[in-house]
């Protein structure tokens, strides 16, 4: 009998995740049943929005979370043994599914990317940045785009695409480093946003004519900057607000509403889900061959053994990761 690990949400957060909210169990799953195949993880994501999602979970249930599975044992004919694929199986080091729910690599997938990166730049955190910046974004050739938490999974692949469009990118980043590496992956603007004497005037000197797209992962105040200095018919994509997941104090107001009136802002939020069938594939296609290409550069932040799931989650929320944060079971 095959022994599965699992982190449960032991208690629900109160600020910011302590060890304390984890609890890691041990149970013995059953045999396959015909139609059944045995999962086992291989890498694991940990992404912000798991920080409130686990809102909508009961104390002792798992934490949620998409992971990279081989296919242990089989008896189904779609997913023989060996096969590798995508699935929302949340912590678990091994799981047994019917095969509802579970997606096989894109087709042509190189032997020289690391399987890790589905879960990242040609994954979810890449699809993200892809359909929030062309689609709700609206972003054409010319326009400069703003993003904050720009080292980060998805704020380093959209300055990325956006360069690959013929845009100006200025990106934001918490550390020297981080800002070392945006220059070097093409950003023509970025800086230290925890460094940077006033956040208005590092925008404004970044853009004196202000700009086209904001792509927001943080939400606040900073974001109440950004929108001040938006060009007329800006658009604005809210994907994420990590800086407020772990407030308990009230929260700040958003930004003057003349100035969203008068400006014609559009801001918007989506979930990457809202994509499904072609464009998603396409978008897949897209990124796996920029990838491929070189035209998008990966840096993964990688940690080794499952125990390290909850380790992964709190460090990625306080920012220690350059790049895209990963578990390798």
């Amino acid at each position: 009998m095959v022994q599965a690990k699992s982190w449960t949400l032991k208690k629900h957060f109160e600020g910011f995740p302590t060890d304390s909210n984890f609890e890691l169990k041990t149970t013995e799953l059953p045999p396959l049943k015909n139609g059944e195949v045995l999962l086992e993880a291989l890498f694991l994501s940990v992404d912000p929005y798991m920080r409130f999602a686990a809102k909508r979970l009961k104390e002792g249930d798992k934490m949620m979370g998409e992971q990279v599975a081989r296919v242990v044992e089989s008896k189904n004919s779609a997913f023989p043994e060996g096969t590798i694929v995508l699935a929302l199986l949340g912590w678990a080091s091994h799981s047994i599914s019917d095969g509802n729910g579970l997606r096989k690599l894109p087709e042509g997938w190189p032997d020289k990317l690391p399987l890790s990166l589905a879960l990242g730049t040609v994954g979810m955190t890449g699809l993200t940045a892809y359909f929030g910046l062309l689609d709700i974004c609206g972003m054409k050739n010319g326009d400069t785009v703003m993003v904050n938490a720009a080292a980060g999974a998805v704020g380093s692949v959209v300055g990325q695409i956006a360069k690959l469009k013929g845009c100006k990118v200025v990106g934001a980043a918490g550390s020297d480093e981080k800002v070392a590496y945006l220059k070097k992956i093409g950003f023509d603007v970025a800086f230290n946003y925890k460094t940077v004497e006033s956040l208005e005037e590092a925008l404004r000197a970044a853009s004196p004519d202000g700009y086209d797209c904001y792509f927001d992962n943080v939400g606040g105040e900073f974001s109440n900057t950004v929108i001040a200095q938006m060009k007329t018919l800006g658009r604005i994509a809210i994907c994420g607000a990590i800086s407020q997941y772990n407030r308990t104090g009230p929260r700040p107001q958003g930004p003057p509403p003349e100035f969203v009136i008068y400006q014609q802002l559009r801001m918007e939020g989506f979930l990457v889900t809202r994509w499904q069938g072609d464009v998603r594939q396409k978008a897949l296609m897209d990124l796996m061959n920029w990838v491929s290409e070189g035209k998008i550069q990966c840096r993964e932040y990688v940690l080794e053994g499952f125990e390290k799931m909850p380790a992964a989650f709190m460090g990625m929320l306080k920012g220690e990761n350059l790049g895209k944060t990963v578990v390798k079971a």
